[in-house]
């Protein structure tokens, strides 16, 4: 009789372990992803606007889907995205549509809509402080495993099927009509240290308003290709972490008015994270993203200038709001002009967890361009930047955040035109993300 017990326990756990792994081979979630946010802003603007103040609050709604099976992974994002109170059509878009296969190698294939981020995203990022995040229509190749990651990108755009017109954009303002990117990434055994390297190569359209662009021999308006390339170091012991970058651009950029311009222009970058305690750390880092040789500033009239090559680096699909200031001022709107000074961006900071779930920040930031201007001194001015976070539960938190931006004649001729040099902004984004449905099976 205990034989027999034993027998019928040893059945039932194994049938238990049988239906714990048989459960675990299909997954499937659905879960939401609400995010409120809001702005108010003022200054900065040129004497005589019309209105200096901004205030609206924005609301992004996701849907998203996730399908999981051994060797195989569907995921979904639904998205809507408007500012409170707009009219119009706000359609759903398909934010995120993607399908991957795996193998127990490490190897994968991925194909779809997907949001990419590499690295400390200064290159490639969601980019998703900005309501409207990146995402890419690619085929992904690569390998994962005993410390090594491979990624091979390619993309292909269109904006329709037609034989003749079926370019991607026809006057310059895209993503890219073609995109190769190899990433490769090693994490040293027993060592906290992990280094990646990038090349990406960019293929865009230029306009078909001019004659002279087209190509008569594919009946396409011609392609320009650019090329990125460089490094990202992260050493990480236990108290601290020390980041660097470096990355080179090279090729032609898309000119409305000449066919192609060469691009040749490069930056670096450090940081150090220095945690002694769970509760604070500091921070302390560099940015140097390389500009024009000479960049033109009025001081009334017509001002004309014309570059040969453009040395004013661009950081193309990264997460900026990380790196050069969350205001933002840089690189989301272009320079008088359209030259770039490029710039120089020296920060220290502060961070803390006063108290349980609540996380605080300062920063300072002092910017100046990275090329000499004939009449006006480097400093574009200083950044003050406060930010907190409090998480209620593990689906609900609320972001907001301050800063004080005092810039000087410098900022005011080359991107401001002569208005108030200081600006204020504040924000605040509630986020909410819960799991509506989970089912295992």
């Amino acid at each position: 009789m205990k034989t027999y017990a034993i027998l019928v326990l040893m059945l039932l756990m194994s049938a238990k372990v049988v239906a714990q792994e048989d459960s675990l081979k299909n997954k499937f979630t659905l879960g939401t992803h609400i995010l409120t946010h809001g702005e108010a802003c003022g200054g900065g603007l040129p004497k005589g606007a019309y209105e200096d103040r901004s205030y609206f609050v924005q609301g992004r709604f996701r849907l998203i889907a996730d399908y999981q099976r051994t060797g195989l992974q569907a995921h979904a994002v639904l998205e809507n995205n408007a500012i409170w109170g707009m009219s119009g059509n706000q359609a759903l878009r398909l934010y995120e549509g993607w399908v991957k296969m795996s193998t127990k190698s490490g190897l994968f294939a991925q194909v779809g809509r997907v949001a990419l981020a590499y690295d400390d995203e200064r290159i490639i990022g969601l980019n998703d402080f900005a309501t409207a995040a990146l995402s890419h229509d690619i085929l992904r190749l690569g390998y994962e495993g005993h410390g090594h990651k491979v990624h091979a990108i390619l993309a292909y755009n269109q904006n329709g099927d037609s034989i003749y017109h079926s370019t991607y954009y026809t006057d310059g303002a895209q993503l890219y009509k073609t995109m190769q990117t190899i990433w490769y990434h090693y994490d040293v055994p027993s060592f906290p240290l992990g280094v990646s390297l990038l090349f990406m190569n960019l293929g865009l359209q230029a306009g078909k308003t001019n004659p002279k662009e087209w190509d008569y021999k594919t009946n396409q308006p011609r392609t320009v290709y650019q090329q990125m390339y460089g490094t990202y170091i992260n050493f990480h012991p236990k108290l601290f972490t020390l980041e660097g970058s470096y990355y080179r651009q090279t090729g032609k950029n898309v000119n409305s008015e000449k066919y192609a311009q060469k691009i040749r222009a490069w930056m670096a970058s450090v940081k150090a994270t220095v945690n002694p305690s769970d509760r604070y750390g500091f921070l302390v880092g560099y940015d140097h993203l390389s500009g024009d040789d000479y960049v033109p500033v009025s001081y009334g009239g017509w001002v004309l200038t014309y570059h040969d090559v453009l040395r004013g680096f661009t950081p193309l699909y990264g997460s900026r709001t990380k790196f050069y200031g969350i205001l933002d001022f840089f690189y989301e709107s272009a320079y008088t002009y359209g030259f770039t000074p490029g710039l120089q961006n020296a920060f220290v900071g502060t961070f803390g967890v006063p108290v349980k779930n609540l996380n605080c920040g300062f920063t300072y930031h002092y910017l100046a361009t990275a090329t000499e201007l004939r009449r006006l001194k480097r400093t574009l001015g200083h950044a003050f930047e406060f930010n907190a976070s409090y998480q209620f539960t593990k689906d609900i938190a609320l972001h907001a955040g301050y800063t004080l931006m005092n810039g000087t004649e410098t900022m005011s001729r080359l991107k401001q035109g002569e208005g108030n040099k200081t600006a204020h902004w504040g924000w605040f984004s509630l986020i909410v993300s819960p799991d509506i449905f989970k089912a295992k099976w």
